[in-house]
């Protein structure tokens, strides 16, 4: 039998761990126990994912919760470590590039069990965002390697590392995009906030370059109030994007423009349902990058650079900084954006996590 110890630990987790644990447990072979981090605490950030994706209770909840970078990382490894010796697992799972990511398996390799790294190879090039960092050293450290696109594969292997470690997967988080894009459909996210089919934006925030500094928040604001007047702009806005709100005192003008419509963080089958709906989606989440290329929804990143350039291949994200005239121009584009003639990168396919679990079998049993 084949210990697993999968972690989560922030929301854009639980959508990727969610098939690797349905198709563990759907496996005779395998014995998945499941670690909440509790880097995301709150119902909204994590009960209400775990719920609607079908992810069993934890068989552990470390509740870390929010601190800076630097604390929250140490409070996980220390919080994991006695987990890990009493569970002693084949093997140690981590997804994604938040610090659960970074924490957990640097203790599994300190304990000399074989780290399983889902999404790697992914990168910006830039150092300044902790989820570069958080990336690049679990690739260095970890035993097996799965790539959701061509780039991951590439740049592990020109860093370095052995191609007998290195797998193209596909994307598990597409793999519960599609499995509950049937579900989502039946989400009255529409109708309770009066929006009409691709007649509307969806707009998320939330990483520190956006939204620390009030220069660049205000000018993203700039280009939000004039596509705000063109289509309704729905805004389930981050926890700590609305404290920013305040804390720059930018609150007042996002609330005086009538086209923007500030809500809670969503659940995972209501937030589908607006993206899938929406005619343009404007976002700073690799996460989204990612969905919106699935549906064929036409993306603004608010960013300078991707670690998805898969995305950008396809022809349906566009990277276009934070400067308020490139935004509101590559706006101008996507409402023209030939929708079916957008293409879904390769692997693509919903069987991620069955290629991810046969290949780990395969490893260490």
């Amino acid at each position: 039998m084949l210990k697993i110890l999968v972690v989560a630990g922030a929301r854009p987790n639980f959508m990727k761990i969610a098939p690797l644990v349905r198709v563990m447990n759907d496996d005779p072979d395998v014995q998945p126990l499941l670690v909440h981090t509790g880097q995301h605490y709150d119902e909204r950030m994590s009960d209400l994912f775990f719920n609607q994706l079908g992810i069993p209770e934890p068989d552990v909840n470390l509740e870390v919760g929010s601190a800076s970078h630097t604390v929250q990382t140490a409070k996980i490894m220390t919080a994991f470590e006695p987990v890990l010796k009493a569970e002693e697992p084949d093997a140690v799972m981590v997804v994604g590039d938040v610090n659960s990511t970074i924490a957990c398996g640097l203790v599994a390799v300190k304990e000399g069990v074989s780290l399983v790294h889902v999404e790697a190879g992914l990168r910006s090039g830039d150092r300044s965002m902790p989820e570069e960092i958080n990336r690049v050293l679990t690739d260095a450290i970890s035993d097996l390697l799965f790539c959701t696109e061509q780039s991951g594969v590439d740049n592990l292997l020109r860093e370095g590392v052995s191609e007998h470690h290195v797998h193209l997967v596909g994307n598990v988080m597409i793999d519960t995009l599609l499995s509950n894009m049937e579900r989502a459909k039946e989400s009255s996210a529409l109708e309770d906030h009066g929006l009409k089919n691709g007649e509307f934006a969806v707009l998320t925030l939330h990483r520190p370059s956006n939204v620390d500094n009030r220069s660049v928040f205000s000018g993203l604001l700039d280009a939000l109030e004039i596509i705000q007047a063109d289509m309704p702009i729905i805004f389930p806005v981050h926890p700590r994007t609305r404290k920013q709100l305040s804390n720059l005192g930018l609150d007042e003008r996002v609330r005086s423009l009538p086209g923007i419509r500030l809500v809670d963080p969503l659940g995972y089958l209501d937030f589908l349902r607006l993206t899938s709906s929406a005619r343009v989606v404007l976002t700073d989440s690799g996460g989204v990058q990612e969905e919106t290329t699935v549906m064929r929804v036409p993306c603004l990143t608010l960013r300078e650079n991707t670690e998805r350039p898969a995305t950008v291949n396809s022809g349906s994200n566009q990277i276009v900084g934070m400067s308020p005239e490139a935004i509101v121009a590559a706006y101008r584009i996507a409402l023209n954006m030939d929708r079916p003639g957008l293409q879904v990168p390769p692997l693509w396919d919903g069987k991620a996590a069955s290629r991810i679990v046969e290949i780990c079998k395969s490893t260490f049993i």
